[in-house]
């Protein structure tokens, strides 16, 4: 965390003009959308419950996930959860896991419904709009643990990539008895880039998809069993995407 400038949140979204992507500390995050520890760490704790990513193609059992869309007002700020839907990205933004439907189980009703979840992704999306005036975001969330199965995870197979949204936020939950796990941020018309590993809980990555590409390095064990715990939110104005939208 001490690699990289941290942004406040007024300074955040001049970082994303200016160079794309912004850093928001867990003092400044958590306070500011009404998460204190003890709820923190309740919803942290539903991490443990996420069943396996069926679709994996490289043959790896490293990931769990679940996954949840909403629709933000960004006028009013009310947060609508859509039915259930697949998550659906085009090969031209992921070769290994685009082009085709992926059903994953949803997030639990106890967490999605939670009114700290839902300030958390609400405030987010208005901050965001800040940057790109918007009347409304389509916000799709994403739970992950990637953890050492097998005696490596990789929080992102695909590689270096983009997401084909908007903007791209990646929360830092939790790492456990891990090394690797390194975030890096490039320019995605350029040869520009940071370096650093997320490990603050609750530390929040801003990311300009159209503007950058993001990756994460492998993570291996320090013993036995270890893993490393984010929530990615995606933020998409003119909806979400699908085969149709693509």
């Amino acid at each position: 965390m001490d690699l990289v400038p941290v942004s406040t949140l007024e300074s955040a979204p001049r970082a994303l003009h200016s160079q794309g992507w912004a850093l928001l500390g867990a003092d400044t995050l958590l306070p500011w959308v009404g998460l204190d520890a003890a709820t923190a760490d309740t919803l942290h704790d539903s991490w443990n419950q996420l069943p396996a990513d069926p679709h994996l193609r490289d043959g790896g059992h490293y990931r769990f996930r679940r996954h949840d869309s909403y629709v933000l007002d960004n006028a009013s700020g009310a947060l609508t959860l859509v039915p259930h839907r697949a998550h659906w990205q085009p090969v031209i933004y992921n070769a290994l896991h685009g082009g085709f439907e992926r059903w994953f189980e949803p997030v639990e009703a106890k967490v999605s419904q939670h009114p700290a979840w839902q300030s958390l992704v609400r405030h987010l999306g208005q901050l965001l709009a800040q940057v790109k005036s918007t009347p409304q975001w389509f916000i799709e969330a994403h739970q992950f643990r990637v953890d050492t199965t097998g005696g490596i995870g990789r929080p992102t197979p695909e590689g270096a990539h983009r997401d084909g949204v908007d903007f791209v936020a990646v929360l830092m939950l939790g790492r456990h008895q891990i090394k690797g796990g390194e975030t890096r941020v490039f320019e995605a018309d350029g040869p520009h880039g940071v370096r650093f590993t997320l490990t603050e809980p609750w530390s929040t990555m801003l990311l300009d998809d159209e503007r950058v590409i993001h990756e994460s390095t492998p993570i291996q064990p320090l013993s036995d069993h270890g893993w490393r715990d984010t929530l990615v939110l995606t933020f998409r104005q003119h909806g979400f995407q699908g085969p149709a939208a693509a």
